[in-house]
């Protein structure tokens, strides 16, 4: 019997360790970052008619749990228009590519659209919605008409979602472990430029190209990054020397993420820092990622100088390609609110 009670206090207490062992274990979290990037639109030019590409890059981050349910989402996109001639050549363009999120009432969705809420209101609640759902809930609440089923449209959410739902799946599938909490608030910064842009040539076909930035960050109650994940992707509307547009309606961008070794930075790119090696740019964006954590915003600045390139620490840890960029998207990403 004193055996009996005994093997049976020895499970009782070994039992009670295992909790309290548990109850003492640090809930993990996961931040991915995800983006779906198309051409929405392209027109040839004709006479003094310009032709254009219209490129639509929806942005999704997420913080999400072991179950992979989501704590946290944040979503933005971007409409970029670019021009070409009917003489085959680039138009620059002046304007500020800002994405409907930070257009904010400029949007125009309640003034022109004759909605009750701006986009960025409507955004809001469809991310608030989502808190607490897995992918299969996100995907199942898309309707037929590419909005919100009845519940989202409850929740204030009117506008087309799917793109949406496309982002954030590639934001789940993308998420790693981080040390970020439930508590953190989670940001995005993008940041959009027209770069790289070429008229065209009889050997060669001219080039509208904007090169899009995105960093997600989640920042502590002290407005220091405790992750962070970088991405970029170039859109290219492509032409002929007779303003022939060469590019197709929804033809997809992959970011530079997505095509890893396949961008080929480490096969065609140049040794900056000296050390003999080139990494591939995911493996170089991983390093600046990794040098804003445990920044604010003023820190992150400081990574760069005033040449485009990181500063020689960040150099030597194998991210010498140009952040200029980079830096203006997280530090946008450490200021938002």
């Amino acid at each position: 019997m004193k055996k009996v009670l005994s093997l049976s206090l020895a499970i009782l207490m070994a039992v009670s360790l295992l909790s309290l062992a548990a109850c003492g274990e640090k809930e993990t979290y996961k931040l991915g970052l995800g983006v779906n990037s198309y051409i929405e639109k392209v027109t040839n030019a004709e006479g003094d008619t310009n032709g254009t590409g219209e490129v639509v890059t929806t942005v999704a981050a997420v913080i999400i749990d072991s179950n992979e349910r989501i704590v946290k989402c944040e979503i933005d996109t971007t409409d970029n228009k670019v021009e070409f001639t009917a003489e085959g050549k680039f138009a620059a363009t002046q304007n500020e590519f800002k994405t409907k999120y930070e257009q904010g009432e400029n949007y125009g969705m309640v003034k022109y659209g004759n909605a009750k809420s701006e986009w960025f209101e409507q955004v809001d609640a469809y991310e608030k919605f989502l808190v607490g759902k897995n992918m299969n809930e996100v995907n199942n609440f898309v309707g037929k008409d590419k909005k919100g089923t009845d519940e989202v449209v409850k929740a204030g959410c009117t506008i087309m979602i799917d793109d949406f739902a496309v982002a954030i799946g590639r934001a789940i599938s993308n998420a790693k472990e981080a040390d970020v909490s439930k508590d953190d608030v989670l940001n995005l910064g993008v940041v959009s430029t027209q770069t790289g842009s070429k008229d065209a040539t009889e050997e060669k076909d001219g080039v509208n190209e904007v090169d899009i930035t995105v960093v997600a960050a989640a920042l502590n109650s002290k407005g220091k990054v405790t992750g962070m994940v970088t991405d970029a992707l170039q859109t290219k509307i492509l032409f002929d020397t007779k303003g022939v547009a060469k590019n197709t309606m929804s033809e997809p961008f992959s970011t530079k993420l997505e095509l890893g070794v396949n961008y080929n930075m480490a096969k065609y790119g140049q040794d900056l820092n000296g050390d003999g090696q080139i990494k591939e740019w995911y493996l170089q964006s991983a390093e600046f990622s990794k040098a804003c954590v445990g920044k604010d915003a003023k820190g992150i600045a400081a990574l760069v100088t005033d040449k485009g390139y990181g500063t020689d620490e960040l150099q030597a840890a194998g991210c010498t390609i140009a952040i200029d960029d980079m830096v203006k998207a997280a530090v946008k990403a450490a200021k938002a609110s």
